[in-house]
């Protein structure tokens, strides 16, 4: 019998637990190469590249492949991190080890998928498996076909809040050895003070868990989840579950606990609501593939926004006309995050007050979020921009409505930007002559 050599590439599954890809794959081969690819110059999910990862974001990253090669060492295996990308890495590999299986979990990415589906049109004589592992369900548990996806939430809740989910399966106790030999990788040693409001990793993505249903905050949460500021307004699983270092079957198995064992209320079951939002555009995303990141998205025809470079700086920065979304940016920018209230507050205000292409928001978000997602980020993008799957059409906020709701007290602006707005949206008119200064607008406000 031959000598089986295998190749896992991890992506977005960076843990053990609930991880039916990496159990699959351990049982099928002698031995077994863990490969993550951190493709520095990997093309952005979007037509504008991005050209760095946000401090934050790359930190993030960086903990978690630290965590996932520690959790690897303990099984006498062992992770080879390289910065190249996989179309470059893995026929390398494939010609010195003779592998004749290739897994990974499913994943949203268009790049992602380009990349494995032009591998396997190059090595058809080996295996290459993907199995579900960042869903709640898998595609053919779904009461419909991906061709056949609910042209929106509701349609889409109402099918899947009837299904059962399956129970989160442990971690594997073993893995095949490697054929390689241990690789020294050494992370960017980024540093960003004491502004940072997660640590990456599996390890640190499951003590949060334990730790948040450990508290009573679930039975809260749908009164507080709209705060803009504060650990504890919302869940703050989604930088775990973002890169996968958290399984979104294990936290819906800790919520079916607490309601089990505390309390199931109108906030547990909206815990769930949430994670059905997530779920659906995951599925959103692999039904519409590189629509995600098209200008007219789903529709036909393009939104009625344009480009303006100055404006983008500014909101960029948090130095637009509106306070509140002035915040929420350098909120952004100083810790990497934001609530999902501030989220839409500034894609709406990018969209319809400053009248930017949607793309350059979402290409941003891409870049600083710590819990950058493809799916959910494109998806509520063009879910405001009117061009994703919201009957409704445009998603417009009156920012001072909105100030004035979840900010009364301007606390929150006062904290991140102070009230004082850059009065001036342009400095230039249209045939780039400046423009005189504007009357204050600080008091609608």
């Amino acid at each position: 019998m031959s000598h089986r050599v295998g190749l896992f590439l991890f992506q977005n599954d960076l843990r053990f637990d609930d991880n039916p890809a990496l159990v699959k794959a351990a049982a099928e081969v002698d031995e077994l190469i863990c490969l993550f690819c951190l493709d520095s110059k990997q093309p952005s999910t979007s037509f504008r590249s991005v050209s760095h990862l946000g401090p934050f974001r790359q930190r993030f990253i960086e903990q978690s492949l630290m965590d996932l090669s520690t959790q690897l060492n303990k099984l006498s295996q062992h992770l080879i991190i390289k910065a190249e990308s996989p179309l470059d890495v893995i026929p390398q590999l494939i010609t010195q080890y003779n592998v004749i299986k290739i897994s990974c979990s499913e994943n949203t990415g268009f790049y992602e998928n380009h990349v494995w589906h032009l591998l396997r049109s190059r090595y058809p004589m080996i295996t290459f498996t993907r199995t579900s592992s960042h869903t709640l369900f898998t595609q053919d548990e779904l009461p419909f076909e991906l061709g056949e996806f609910p042209d929106s939430f509701s349609k889409f809740r109402k099918m899947a809040e009837r299904l059962s989910i399956k129970s989160p399966i442990a971690p594997p106790k073993q893995l095949p050895p490697s054929p390689m030999a241990p690789k020294q990788w050494k992370p960017s040693g980024i540093k960003i003070g004491q502004s940072a409001l997660f640590n990456g990793g599996e390890q640190e993505g499951l003590a949060h868990l334990k730790r948040y249903f450990g508290s009573y905050l679930a039975s809260s949460y749908k009164q507080t989840r709209n705060g803009l500021d504060g650990m504890d307004c919302s869940t703050k699983f989604s930088p775990w579950l973002a890169n996968g270092s958290l399984s979104a079957r294990r936290i819906v198995h800790s919520l079916n606990a607490y309601e089990q064992e505390v309390e199931a209320n109108d906030s547990t079951y909206w815990i769930y609501f949430e994670l059905l939002w997530r779920e659906y555009f995951q599925w959103y995303a692999h039904r519409y593939g590189k629509k995600l990141f098209t200008f007219s998205g789903i529709k036909t025809s393009n939104p009625n926004t344009s480009f303006y470079p100055e404006r983008f700086q500014k909101w960029c920065s948090g130095n637009t006309p509106y306070p509140i979304v002035n915040a929420c940016m350098k909120q952004l920018n100083s810790t990497g995050y934001m609530s999902n209230r501030g989220r839409q507050l500034v894609a709406s205000c990018f969209i319809h007050e400053l009248a930017l292409d949607w793309r350059y928001g979402a290409a941003y978000m891409e870049q600083q979020l710590v819990d950058y997602d493809t799916a959910s980020n494109w998806g509520n993008w063009q879910y405001l921009a009117g061009v994703g799957s919201d009957p409704r059409g445009h998603r417009r906020f009156d920012l001072a409505k909105q100030t004035r709701i979840y900010d009364p007290e301007l606390e929150f602006i006062e904290r991140w930007a102070s009230n004082h707005p850059t009065l001036e949206l342009d400095s230039v008119d249209a045939a780039d002559w400046p423009k005189p200064p504007a009357v204050s607008v600080q008091g609608h406000f």
